[in-house]
């Protein structure tokens, strides 16, 4: 039987009724407050000839406009804030955009909730008091390494805050200090073992780590599969943004059967992306976020961009009640369309490590000739192959890719070490149509 820990048993294993309860008696609130203290907000919601009063059930929310990425952007630096300046304890920004960033606002009261999710996202996972964590995600204005260092500290987890980059330094620091649990996005999981065999030290053999928690990035069942085989460890999911705190919104427990989302912080919701219509559970779309307990900054029916779904389950058989949602399948913005059919990146990861000759490392570059896109896959080899078991490979990676994506893509494989590693999120995209 798995061994299951929770940190807030009174929270996280109410009954459907009492969370609803809570979730319902925080969204007036929370309605409440940014009709009266925002101006952006207000004006969204008069112009849907909308009071505070109008939001009586939590079906009710779907009466709420939504927020957008975009609109926050132009909100920069403080419109989105109902409180006061002097009130801010922290200011973060969004990764991985151009121009302006979405800032995220934080008072004293908002790091103590995230460092609240995030301490009962760590021991559902089995991270507990007496790990060591390596924390190797960026330091700065990035929300990742500061929400699991808040998380660690809340729990009792040694924290080492060990950032980005410097890859043989952390693998000293794992070997050393006795680290037993990692987190970082999940290729660097990979590009860690790559560097400490180079070094002599087998992830498995010569280290304690046996637990990690990744994400910042979607990863396939097949990528986790090659992470818990090399470090001898279990790998969890975990999601969250920027705009939401930072990490900590949702995360697998120990059954690794979806990722418990914290309902009494967060309520989710799942919408087409094209008609921002609501979905039936279990089918896929966008997912939506309302903050109820975000003081600085709540944000109302947040379009994410991530598509996932809701699971159809009431209870967890580790015992928490909260709703739980599919591991990310993609962005909506990551989604690219070959002559007319969508393709996802995380859908070609899924074929290409499943095949035993590949290493994880792909880059999928995107041009057109004579006015038809084309699509190429390079791959590496896990180790060097004779040019005709390469051409051989390639041809049966490309007959399982078009068996999955629709599309008949040219792989070429290529020798181990070839491509580009990345300590942050790989680019794994090159779409040259646009240049």
């Amino acid at each position: 039987m798995m061994k299951v820990n929770v940190w807030n048993p009174s929270v996280e294993l109410l009954s459907r009724d009492e969370l609803d309860k809570i979730k319902l008696q925080r969204l007036k609130e929370v309605i409440h407050r940014v009709y009266n203290n925002n101006q952006f907000y207000r004006k969204k919601m008069k112009e849907k000839g909308l009071k505070p009063e109008d939001i009586k059930t939590l079906e009710d929310i779907k009466k709420l406009p939504y927020t957008t990425k975009e609109e926050l952007r132009e909100l920069y630096p403080y419109g989105a804030s109902v409180v006061p300046l002097d009130s801010l304890a922290e200011v973060r920004a969004s990764s991985g955009t151009t121009g302006k960033p979405t800032v995220t606002l934080y008072t004293m009261k908002d790091i103590e909730n995230w460092s609240e999710v995030m301490a009962r996202s760590l021991v559902a996972t089995n991270i507990v008091k007496g790990d060591i964590l390596l924390i190797a995600y960026n330091y700065h204005m990035f929300t990742g390494g500061f929400g699991f260092h808040y998380g660690a500290l809340k729990v009792g987890v040694t924290a080492i805050p060990a950032g980005v980059g410097f890859t043989q330094r952390q693998v000293m620091l794992i070997k050393d200090l006795g680290v037993t649990a990692i987190t970082s996005v999940p290729n660097y999981a990979i590009r860690l073992a790559e560097v400490a065999f180079e070094m002599g030290v087998d992830p498995a053999r010569d280290t304690r780590v046996r637990k990690g928690v990744f994400g910042a990035a979607p990863w396939s069942e097949e990528m986790r599969r090659r992470i818990e085989k090399i470090w001898d460890m279990q790998a969890y999911d975990m999601y969250g943004l920027s705009e939401l705190w930072g990490p900590g919104v949702a995360i697998e427990c120990v059954y690794k059967s979806g990722l418990h989302v914290w309902e009494d912080h967060f309520i989710v919701e799942v919408v087409d992306p094209k008609t921002g219509e609501p979905v039936d559970v279990e089918e896929k779309g966008e997912l939506v976020f309302t903050t109820l307990t975000k003081d600085a900054m709540p944000l109302i029916r947040y379009r994410t961009r991530d598509i996932s779904r809701i699971l159809d389950e009431n209870k967890c058989q580790c015992g928490r009640t909260h709703t739980k949602i599919d591991r990310i399948q993609g962005r909506t913005d990551d989604m690219f369309i070959i002559n007319g059919v969508n393709v996802w990146p995380s859908a070609v990861e899924e074929v290409l490590l499943k095949e035993p000759l590949v290493a994880p490392y792909y880059q999928i570059v995107i041009d057109r000739v004579d006015a038809l896109d084309r699509m190429t896959v390079f791959v590496e080899s896990r180790t060097k192959l004779g040019e005709n078991d390469k051409i051989a490979l390639a041809k049966k990676l490309e007959y399982e890719l078009k068996e999955v994506i629709l599309v008949t893509p040219r792989v070429e494989v290529v020798d181990p070490g070839t491509l580009p590693r990345f300590d942050g999120k790989p680019r794994v995209v090159v779409d040259k149509r646009a240049l």
